[in-house]
Order: structure tokens, then sequence, then C-alpha cells
């Protein structure tokens, strides 16, 4: 592997069983290794599955990981990847009513929302629920609140690092 490395994680936060070793065998070929996820049971949501995943690839790995994971019935994820040098970081959260939301992120993890993105909101500062709304969907909220008992239920949860290089 050559360029820029960066690492990130790679959060399922539910997943049916019968779909682990297909979200294994997609992010093991988007990070040329075999993949063995540890899932444990997801106390939000009888029945599924959930586990974390940390990752260290070439800086974009974590746009090539969410779209591999995209638009599965019943999967809740979320992707991050870390600022590098030369590169912003990125969040991508997928629910399967919402579909999947991205966003730029600092050297500390913080949503960075785009200048012409801040002044379409403010093109409806004269209506505040309308401004707020526009706010709220440049954050991602509305992904934030339905992944966030899922995130709650996964506190905790065991999480392995891999570290390859060369």
């Amino acid at each position: 592997m050559s360029g820029t490395f960066t690492r990130g994680v790679v959060f399922v936060h539910s997943a049916p069983r019968a779909l682990c070793p297909h979200i294994e065998w997609a992010m093991g070929t988007i990070l040329d290794q075999r993949i063995a996820m540890e899932w444990t049971d997801q106390p939000a949501v009888a029945g599924l599955v959930r586990a974390e995943f940390s990752w260290v690839s070439r800086v974009g790995t974590g746009a090539r990981l969410a779209s591999a994971l995209r638009g599965w019935t019943h999967l809740r994820y979320e992707i991050t990847e870390d600022a590098s040098p030369g590169s912003d970081g990125g969040r991508w959260s997928h629910t399967p009513e919402l579909g999947i939301f991205h966003a730029q992120t600092d050297a500390h993890g913080n949503v960075v929302i785009p200048e012409n993105r801040i002044r379409a909101a403010l093109e409806h500062g004269s209506d505040p629920v309308r401004l707020r709304r526009e706010l709220d969907l440049a954050l991602g909220q509305a992904w934030d609140d339905e992944l966030e008992p899922f995130r709650y239920a996964g506190a905790g949860a065991p999480i392995r690092w891999l570290h390859r290089v060369g």
C-alpha cells in the first residue's frame, strides 16, 4: 500500500445475524484482509447483533466502506475516518429509514459544515424553525437521534484494533 494512511472505526450498531458474514466479507474486500468481527447481542432490539472494528488504511477507505455497506436492509452503522495531513476526516451514518449521511470532520471528530451549506441555511434566517431544520440536516441530527439508542446499548463493548502497514 502506498499513499497517506489514516485510521477509523466501523460501528455496526445493528444487523441480523445472517448478514454478519456478508458484512465481514464486504469490509475484508475493501481492507484487503480477512475480517472476523466479535458480534454481540444488540440490547436495543432483540434478535439483532452489533460489532465494532478499527482499521488503518489509505485515505478514502471510510467512503469505500460506507459504499460497500450502503442500503442493506436492517443494517445500522457508522463509519469514521480520522483527519490526516492534507485530508479532512469523515463520518458516515446509515439507518434503514433515513439512508446514508456523510459529514466532513475536523481533527477532533467534530462535524464541519461547509460555508455554502451555512449560507443556504441562513437564507431562512427570518424563519427560525426552518433555519433550525436546515442546520439540523447539515449536522445529521436525524441520524444521531435514530442511532443514539443503539450507541448507548453498545457502550463498553469490546473493540479490536488492527494495524496493517506495508
